[in-house]
């Protein structure tokens, strides 16, 4: 019997950061886009946040990411924060709760990316590309160290999720060797947390290749 390739592409890389002290965050992240494997990052420090000062702070990393993203051409969103992505020039990610994406658009250019969370609910994915969103984010897909409490999806959620006309994202648990069980599926977006950023420095490089080669055998073979 003989496979044909289909023609699927491969995702691309979307790293989100961590609440690494932020000078350990930085030489990470240089370290991540160094590798050219990274197609999009988004800037997400609750722990920052939670700061008396944690606005002011959050302004200032954003900046210093903000310019070393671009120095390696790496579009950025800002995590729920409209106002910071307008200033900031960048692109921002809304959870279901924290925004509105015709503001976001009526606020930001163009160019700029708006991502939605969407969980595992198709309906939401649907609503977020009839209101104009850059990309719909369905997850949990695996059991995730940074939620551990959220629920994970069916292949078939994800599967109706990549029908509704707007770039898929998925989220939750991913690692470069789990990966590949959603293989064929025509997702825009893998994002990553811990399976990159939690690693030491000196293994981030390494675990980025590994991502780009996992995601390289993105085309399975169909009967």
């Amino acid at each position: 019997m003989t496979h044909a390739l289909t023609t699927t592409l491969a995702p691309k890389l979307y790293l989100l950061t961590n609440d690494d002290e932020f000078a350990l965050l930085y030489r990470k992240l240089e370290t991540a886009f160094a590798t050219g494997c990274i197609a999009l990052l988004q800037i997400r420090r609750k722990q920052t946040l939670t700061l008396s000062n944690g606005a002011s702070k959050l302004y200032d990393e954003a900046l210093q990411i903000v310019r070393l993203a671009k120095t390696y051409n790496v579009p950025v969103v800002i995590n729920d924060d409209i106002q910071l992505a307008a200033k900031l020039g960048v692109g921002v990610h809304l959870g279901q709760e924290d925004g509105d994406i015709r503001k976001a658009k009526q606020c930001l250019l163009s160019n700029q990316i708006i991502g939605r969370t969407c969980h595992g609910d198709v309906a939401l994915v649907k609503e977020a590309q009839d209101d104009g969103a850059s990309y719909a984010a369905m997850g949990a897909v695996f059991a995730s160290t940074t939620k551990p409490n959220a629920d994970v999806i069916s292949r078939r959620e994800l599967f109706d999720g990549c029908q509704q006309g707007i770039e898929l994202c998925v989220i939750g648990g991913l690692t470069a060797e789990n990966v590949i069980e959603l293989a064929g599926l025509p997702i825009a977006y893998v994002a990553v947390v811990g399976d990159i950023m939690d690693l030491p420095e000196h293994q981030i490089a390494e675990r980025c290749e590994q991502w780009q080669q996992a995601l390289g055998t993105w085309q399975t073979p169909a009967l």
